[in-house]
């Protein structure tokens, strides 16, 4: 199901830039929409191959986010990209309205998300934007571990109705899933089965967290590690049986510790399964320009991070 010595780096950008393609190839109606960043996002790929069906917004995202509206309704399938702090941070206004309020077939994809945007410095590591989608009616939430399961993703999102919001990264990171490793929008996965402690993680800190079970299960603690990749709708039933038969979870991502994966698993323990919980993620702070391995460091976004708290809930 997963592979920790697999040598491939790859961001999970990526994934969308393949798949995309793929899915243009299928499926007409597919257009694809930019603001002004294609190559970054790699929306360029699905430009080079059909740019009858690629619509350039120039830095003008809320209105590409009309224009999407638009597309919506005319029984196409828009996929708006852009930047994190872009989308959803400049566009938040035209979701709600445009996007959500209408219920429309609309597939946001946002790149350059979390800290590890690096030099790019503070303004462009969004990492509020789980948030902003989490509590906005009829959004589905999806953040994928590596660029294989950014693929499988897009090719999901793709299938369903509704708006949906897909979290991507632009460091290079493992890809340690497999094609074999399933993958369900709504659906957790459990990649290793433990008694001791549960680990529920999403994006680059499933790795870690992987990581970081490995470790510990070499001082006898016998972890469980769920990759969460969608943060809404949640698999409610994942989380409420790995707190039964563990008895204490440790979340991790990288974005806010309020409102974004931790506080969803929260928010299902309290009303269904109160269980000891640690939320693992950037405290309430911005980040700053670094190089990304030095600012997870920093911030505390690591497998070393995970061990500690590990240990500190099962005491």
């Amino acid at each position: 199901m997963y592979n920790l010595n697999n040598k491939i780096k790859l961001p999970t950008r990526d994934g969308f830039g393949k798949a995309i393609v793929r899915l243009g190839e299928k499926n007409k109606n597919i257009v694809v929409l930019a603001a002004s960043v294609g190559d970054s996002t790699r929306a360029f790929k699905f430009k080079e191959k059909f740019p009858e069906r690629y619509i350039e917004a120039g830095i003008a995202e809320q209105n590409m986010i009309g224009m999407a509206a638009g597309l919506a309704l005319a029984g196409k399938i828009p996929f708006p990209t852009s930047f994190a702090t872009f989308l959803p941070g400049r566009c938040y206004d035209q979701i709600r309205q445009s996007v959500c309020y209408s219920n429309l077939n609309i597939k946001l994809v946002s790149t350059h998300a979390g800290l590890t945007v690096g030099p790019d410095g503070a303004t462009h590591q969004m990492m509020e934007d789980i948030a902003m989608m989490r509590v906005t009616p009829n959004m589905t939430i999806i953040v994928p571990a590596d660029e294989l399961e950014a693929e499988k993703a897009i090719e999901a999102v793709a299938a369903m109705k509704g708006p949906t919001y897909v979290r991507l990264g632009r460091e290079e990171i493992p890809v340690f899933t497999t094609k074999e490793t399933p993958f369900e929008i709504g659906k957790a996965i459990t990649l290793k089965k433990g008694k001791d402690v549960t680990i529920i993680a999403c994006g680059l800190m499933v790795y870690y967290s992987l990581l970081a079970a490995e470790a510990l299960e070499k001082e006898g603690i016998s972890v469980t590690v769920i990759n969460m990749h969608t943060i809404k709708p949640i698999d409610k039933d994942s989380i409420i049986n790995a707190a039964k038969e563990t008895k204490a979870i440790v979340t991790a991502e990288e974005h806010q510790v309020n409102g974004g994966l931790g506080g969803a698993v929260a928010e299902v323990l309290s009303q269904n399964y109160p269980t000891k919980l640690k939320i693992i993620g950037m405290e309430d702070s911005f980040g700053e320009s670094g190089n990304s391995k030095d600012l997870l460091e920093k911030y505390n976004l690591t497998e070393k991070r995970i061990i500690k708290e590990v240990k500190k809930i099962i005491q």
